[in-house]
């Protein structure tokens, strides 16, 4: 309901049991020194069974005396402004917003105060729960009326926003203060980023600050829940389904036993990762509503999303390690359209580019740009042939400067850092791309991988296959072999038999390494793994698709690196391939997924090059 269609009642003061003078004769015997009715009329306000007459009787006197409401009367504000009024009758809190209204335009010593009180009620009320003779606290997330109680709060904000212009200003830091721990319930965390962005919709200009406020409590999950973690908790999770411990669940093949519901398929085993999902599917249902306008692409609405969005990445998601899913925030976001995928690559590229940018977000970039031509469908093949010729004409000019330079050149990764990691991403890329590059033309696409001069790349002195992730370098070995574009295994096998020079981990110190990966590096667009959200990003997604038999077979026979495989992509691990039809779909309105967090049903996003 909008504020204008409001009516905020005016009537005389109901009849009701209470002890005491009224509100008027008490705040003047407080100013004479008597202070029993006084503390007995805080008392009666903080009754927790007092009734709805009650409420509006107090804060209909209330508001007679608001102008005697000064500073000195600070406890008896707060008392009042605690009353339960969300969730009551339209008596109560239409009064209720009526007594806020008048306070902070006679009191604005008290707006804070107001804000508090209702942003405190973003969240469900949190009820004591007995267990095992044990009481402890937490949310009553089964509330039924936590819609029409959450709309009550954003009428009373925008209420007190039509008194006080200047509300956003002080509203901020309020919402980044409640925001609640990370171990609170996943609907907790749920209603609060919802509440956050509904805010931000009404307040236009807090749209970016609470974005990042999001997101930053979204990067702490993120890293809080590994991938290796969130595997391990899938896999022990099937196994207890399943009867048995991990070993033997590997073996159980019973097709016929009954399916476990659909919200415990959903739900993650990982407690943080089921936090990180829920979130997940909130933003993106926000994202979705926010770019389209009746089922249509909004572009003006789209690219100052996208602005925010992108001021955001490079402020908290480019330079964090390791983050495995809210980078797909702006993964999804580009698949609206063409135009806004090429203008996250053409950033990409000019941080990548740009010696005035620490060598540690040049890697990083690197990593992005590679990750995001490699697995977004959405990208056609003319756009990762257009990268692939920017990083590999800056990988020749890199090469050229050393050449020029008359110095010996070693393989040191502190000191070529963005060389090696613009190599690594060129070599990720074909392995992905090779196929939808020759797949129009072969004639053409062998001419084409032939002209970036590879050959060169490989073998400079910078020697970047003795850096690169071994199976990264071997699986592109395989597929330049049977292309006969370039011969990778000589220098594979002699890199085998030295060991890596000693170089400086990222993580810090110095230690040495053999046939190990020295970039510190992740493809930030590996597998999505959160099960709630993931049927809007498996659409755009490009699979790891399996080598055909003549390239396996040169990768069989190639020699064999040893090393760590932790960070290695789901490809290094042989994943099976899935299908390349479009079967997901876009979330549902932010309002539904409130609701049913796990509602989805759009069709697909079509793309287009331009706005």
């Amino acid at each position: 309901m909008e504020i204008n269609d409001r009516h905020f009642m005016n009537t005389p003061p109901m009849k009701t049991v209470r002890f005491g003078g009224n509100v008027a004769e008490t705040l003047v015997k407080h100013r004479q020194g008597d202070l029993q009715d006084y503390e007995l009329l805080k008392h009666q306000l903080s009754d927790p069974d007092i009734k709805d007459a009650q409420i509006v009787n107090w804060l209909q006197e209330f508001r007679k005396c608001v102008t005697q409401l000064s500073k000195e009367h600070e406890q008896l504000i707060y008392t009042v402004l605690r009353l339960p009024w969300v969730g009551r009758s339209q008596a109560v809190v239409e009064e209720y917003m009526c007594f806020l209204s008048n306070l902070v335009s006679a009191q604005t010593v008290y707006l804070c105060a107001a804000l508090k009180s209702v942003v405190a009620h973003f969240t469900p009320r949190r009820v004591t729960i007995s267990e095992g003779g044990v009481d402890f606290i937490d949310s009553d997330d089964e509330e039924e009326n936590l819609p029409r109680n959450f709309d009550q709060c954003h009428v009373a904000l925008q209420v007190i926003a039509r008194y006080v212009p200047s509300t956003s200003c002080f509203l901020m830091p309020i919402l980044r203060v409640n925001f609640p721990f990370m171990q609170r319930s996943a609907r907790t965390l749920e209603c609060y980023v919802h509440n956050l962005l509904r805010v931000s919709v009404y307040f236009p200009a807090l749209r970016r600050d609470t974005l990042e406020l999001v997101i930053e409590n979204l990067l702490k999950l993120d890293v809080s829940a590994s991938r290796s973690d969130i595997e391990e908790a899938e896999a022990n999770a099937e196994a207890q389904q399943a009867g048995g411990p991990v070993e033997e669940a590997l073996f159980d093949m019973d097709e016929d036993e009954d399916k476990p519901p659909l919200s415990s398929v959903l739900t993650m085993a990982h407690p943080v990762a089921e936090r990180l999902d829920t979130v997940m599917g909130v933003m993106m249902a926000y994202i979705k509503d926010v770019c389209h306008v009746n089922g249509v692409l909004h572009t003006e609405r789209t690219k100052e999303l996208y602005r925010d969005l992108l001021s955001i990445f490079d402020k908290l998601i480019l330079p964090t390690h390791a983050c495995a899913h809210v980078q797909y925030l702006v993964f999804y976001l580009c698949s609206f359209r063409l135009a806004l995928a090429e203008a996250f690559l053409d950033h990409l590229w000019k941080v990548l580019e740009s010696p005035s940018q620490p060598d540690v977000l040049r890697q990083a970039a690197a990593g992005y740009m590679g990750s995001f031509l490699a697995r977004a469908k959405f990208v056609p093949v003319a756009t990762v042939r257009a990268c692939l010729d920017l990083l590999l004409s800056w990988i020749h000019r890199y090469i050229d400067a050393q050449d020029v330079s008359g110095k010996q050149t070693f393989c040191d990764i502190t000191l070529h850092g963005p060389f090696y990691s613009i190599c690594q991403a060129v070599f990720y890329v074909l392995v992905f791309r090779h196929r939808a590059i020759l797949a129009a033309d072969m004639r053409k696409g062998l001419e084409y991988l032939r002209s970036l001069n590879l050959e060169r790349v490989v073998m400079c002195q910078l020697n970047p296959l003795k850096v690169c992730l071994p199976t990264v370098a071997s699986m592109f070995a395989a597929v330049t072999r049977k292309y006969q574009v370039v011969f990778c295994y000589t220098i594979i096998e002699r890199n085998n038999r030295l060991q890596l020079p000693v170089v400086r981990s990222s993580a810090g110190g110095d230690g040495g390494a053999t046939n190990t990966n020295p970039l510190d590096c992740f493809f930030p667009f590996d597998t999505y793994l959160l099960k709630r959200s993931g049927p809007l990003i498996e659409p755009l997604y490009q699979p790891w698709e399996e080598l055909a038999d003549m390239e396996m077979l040169a990768t069989k026979s190639a020699p064999q690196q040893q090393g760590s495989r932790e960070d290695e992509d789901d490809f290094l691990s042989g994943e099976t391939p899935k299908g390349d039809g479009i079967m997901g779909a876009t979330p549902s309105s932010l309002d539904a997924h409130l609701c049913s967090p796990s509602s989805v049903g759009s069709p697909p996003t079509s793309f287009h090059r331009t706005f």
